[in-house]
């Protein structure tokens, strides 16, 4: 049965490749002769005249919301889709109606063992938001000490998982076709793409993990007075609910709004930037769907100008490596220091061994030096990336799949300070961050804190140290009498010339105290 379901869905998917003339969109960009010919006989008889960007994100709505969240995803890899194809797909947005309250209900009563009004003191049957995992209803919940409080319930789309295991299979299906028939597949990697965008969309599916990783940026944020995230209610959280505390605030891309109400917006643009590369290089965890409809600001006299974060099924992590290797690049960037950039290259394998570090600094140079001190309305990194990319395939860089959420969250970031401020100098503003952050990470705090960390393991192994060395030193091994004489011979040369140095060290300050002392008698006489 499944096989069938999988058949249908299957020739659903090329009904609508057909219908929105997408073979001609993919099949062309292939390079076996047999394809193209393909490509051109399909599309004969069929009104095309919609741009082909244009006809891609229309036949990814009709696909439904697991193509939609894809195509998002998709849009930023710049490094696989031409400039008008990245720039639609970004348009793409979670047009999905709600499902009924009495699921909603349904699923909540399931979820807690308890009717809903004997949970929550008030319950809104109507949904505030709706998305393709989830929606969100609000609620007014008693809590131990009797208070009541405001909070926001996040119910799961019931019936998401077959949809999309069935989904994800054929996208795996497709992907790799992709590597085995397109010049660029392997380097460009689709399958882990998919395989990426498979867990990032089945971590969305347990709304506890959403939970933690709103609790964990809670934590995270704590003292940076820039940014409000809400508290969970963890007696009230399960992998298809969650119930958190109710943010009130306005949406940041209502900007005028906003500046009626008082609010710095060239501040706020610049906090933006601020909370991105702190979230990204200090916690190497990040909020990685920060698109306006999850970003409110708030205009309470406490908490006035800051930001609030909300929707956290999707974060992006970084490993210690990543993160210095990306500063490095970033700090390279700031002060046009493109060998270093091209060096750091080669040295974290992204291009191969043999490449020339001049010819890669010069093409290096070429795209990013034109965008340098001009503000954010002038330049778009959408457009620096996407020229980097197109270098990036003359010299067989590997595209690191691990980096595809900071790329998009870097995207997110540009929109959001292009919308607030157009005149922000993105590179100005990053640039002191991140050499204050990389002085901290070679700095003698950093080193304090790795020997703190370390601490524990060298208090357990020292004590073993004289044991170890007595079993060491009683285990016969062949050669080891050899190797001791090497070492003794080895010891006598180095305190001969220890003490050659030191003879000659004593004499140069015994002569120039000599020679001191009969200046000194001179001048005396």
């Amino acid at each position: 049965m499944m096989r069938w379901g999988r058949f249908g869905r299957g020739a659903f998917i090329v009904f609508i490749v057909l219908r929105y003339g997408l073979d001609e969109l993919v099949l062309s960009s292939f390079q076996k002769p047999w394809i193209r010919l393909l490509a051109r006989v399909l599309s004969v008889g069929r009104d095309l005249r919609s741009p082909r960007a244009v006809r891609l994100r229309e036949a990814l709505e009709r696909l439904g919301p697991i193509f939609v969240k894809f195509g998002q995803v998709l849009s930023t890899r710049r490094d696989l889709l031409a400039p008008d194809i990245a720039e639609e797909l970004a348009k793409l947005q979670d047009r999905v109606p709600p499902f009924s309250s009495t699921v909603a209900v349904a699923s909540i009563e399931r979820a807690f063992g308890r009717p809903v009004d004997d949970i929550f003191e008030t319950f809104e049957r109507e949904p505030v938001a709706s998305a393709s995992i989830a929606q969100v209803h609000f609620a007014t919940l008693r809590n131990k000490a009797g208070d009541v409080r405001e909070v926001a319930v996040k119910v799961l789309r019931p019936g998401m998982l077959p949809v999309i295991d069935k989904d994800l299979s054929l996208m795996r299906m497709m992907a790799g076709w992709v590597e085995s028939l397109s010049a660029d597949g392997k380097r460009l990697k689709p399958r882990e793409v998919v395989a990426e965008f498979d867990k990032y969309l089945h971590d969305e599916l347990d709304l506890v993990r959403e939970a933690a990783n709103a609790a964990q940026l809670r934590r995270n944020m704590q003292g940076l007075d820039l940014v409000l995230i809400p508290e969970m209610i963890w007696d009230f959280c399960h992998p298809e609910v969650i119930v958190m505390e109710r943010m009130h605030g306005v949406p940041i891309s209502q900007v005028d709004r906003l500046r009626e109400a008082g609010v710095d917006i060239a501040k706020l643009a610049r906090d933006g930037v601020t909370l991105f590369f702190t979230q990204v290089f200090r916690d190497g965890f990040f909020h990685a769907d920060m698109h306006p409809g999850n970003i409110q600001v708030s205009l309470a006299p406490e908490t006035f100008g800051r930001y609030i974060s909300l929707d956290f099924g999707i974060v992006g992590t970084l490993t210690e490596y990543d993160k210095e290797y990306l500063a490095q690049n970033f700090t390279a960037f700031f002060r046009r220091d493109y060998k270093r950039v091209a060096e750091l290259h080669i040295e974290s394998g992204w291009v191969p061994e043999d490449t020339r570090v001049d010819e890669l600094e010069s093409a290096i140079r070429a795209v990013c030096e034109p965008y340098f001190d001009r503000p954010l309305k002038e330049i778009s990194l959408g457009m620096v990336l996407m020229r980097l990319f197109q270098t990036s395939r003359r010299f067989h860089v590997e595209i690191q799949p691990q980096l595809v959420l900071l790329q998009k969250t870097l995207l997110n970031i540009e929109g959001l300070g292009r919308d607030l401020d157009p005149d922000l100098d993105l590179w100005s503003t990053a640039k002191p961050f991140l050499e204050k952050w990389m002085l901290d990470q070679i700095g003698p705090k950093k080193l304090w804190e790795q020997l703190k960390d370390q601490a524990p393991h060298y208090a357990k192994l020292f004590p073993q140290l004289p044991r170890l060395l007595h079993e060491y030193l009683k285990t016969p091994r062949q050669g080891d009498a050899r190797q001791i004489e090497q070492l003794l011979a080895e010891q006598r040369r180095t305190n001969k010339l220890l003490q050659t140095l030191i003879y000659a060290g004593l004499g140069f300050v015994v002569s120039l105290i000599v020679l001191q002392v009969g200046i000194h008698l001179r001048v005396f006489y």
